[in-house]
């Protein structure tokens, strides 16, 4: 069973609307859960808790024995651990959010003819990202840049299979618009994503319990340059950086031309801000996601 957050933390809402364009609609009595990354963080499980603190010891043990030795080289992330699961890079126990000043990085809507110099850029940067797939014209089309994404360290995330408003539809045709994206991922790489971006930002009580049927966590976010909407890459980047804040989640798409063009500049200025960018699991780390919660810092 999942656990449940603290009264505090816990909201319970008919539905949720935000300046930044996550358009959550309204439903009369539904009530759904949602909590921020550092709430979750804080309501983590004990044994989670010690879990995480062991990894993070073993790790800078691991680190200062390089170092004896003279090896300066540290191994390059490993994809999606545990099970079949897709999670996040090193199981999210390289990085510490609680003490770091962390923001996650997420790309919707690819994988795209963009997405082989995103990753490109990525590897150079040390940086790795969460990725909210479609399944439609891009899963399906670009089999090689999943099983990259994957490779690499990357999340892989479920964006719904075409993209359509999982509020709109019937609960049958929202299920298998997660489903069949799941399964195609599955047969790509051997895992399952944990976590979906509802098109839109749009979610409700029945999208919530058929995201917790699936083992889904929904996902929201904090930055949003609006990059369907130009090409400027300069813009692009201008809106990230004045949108961002510690434990955000950046949200871009790496199937429009202005944006994979920005990526560096936005890496290079969160960077010499103090800022470590994260995958989604990692920002949440020790906790892990909870199917069917809505995530939003």
């Amino acid at each position: 069973m999942p656990k449940q957050t603290s009264a505090a933390r816990r909201t319970s809402i008919a539905g949720l609307l935000t300046a930044t364009s996550l358009a959550l609609a309204l439903s009369g009595c539904a009530n759904y859960d949602v909590t921020a990354p550092a709430d979750a963080r804080a309501d983590a499980p004990a044994a989670a808790v010690q879990a995480k603190d062991a990894q993070l010891a073993a790790a800078k043990s691991a680190k200062n024995e390089d170092g004896k030795n003279g090896d300066g080289k540290k191994g390059e992330a490993k994809g999606s651990q545990g099970g079949g699961q897709a999670t996040a890079p090193g199981g999210a126990g390289d990085v510490d959010c609680r003490k770091a000043k962390c923001v996650a990085l997420t790309f919707d809507a690819g994988p795209s003819e963009n997405t082989p110099r995103l990753l490109d850029i990525l590897k150079k940067e040390k940086v790795h990202a969460t990725f909210f797939m479609l399944g439609e014209n891009h899963v399906d089309k670009r089999p090689a840049e999943v099983k990259r994404i994957d490779a690499e360290g990357h999340e892989l995330a479920n964006h719904t299979w075409s993209h359509q408003i999982l509020t709109d539809i019937e609960p049958q045709e929202a299920k298998r618009e997660l489903s069949r994206l799941q399964d195609a991922v599955r047969k790509i790489t051997g895992k399952t994503p944990r976590l979906m971006r509802p098109p839109q930002g749009r979610t409700d009580e029945e999208v919530s319990k058929i995201s917790k049927d699936l083992g889904l966590a929904q996902v929201l976010w904090s930055v949003t340059a609006k990059d369907y909407q130009t090409n400027d890459s300069a813009l692009i980047t201008k809106r990230v950086l004045e949108q961002t804040e510690r434990d955000g989640i950046i949200l871009l798409h790496d199937i429009y031309k202005g944006t994979v063009p920005a990526v560096p500049g936005i890496l290079k200025e969160l960077k010499k801000r103090g800022y470590t960018v994260v995958t989604v699991s990692q920002l949440l780390s020790p906790a892990t996601a909870e199917p069917g919660m809505v995530y939003r810092p």
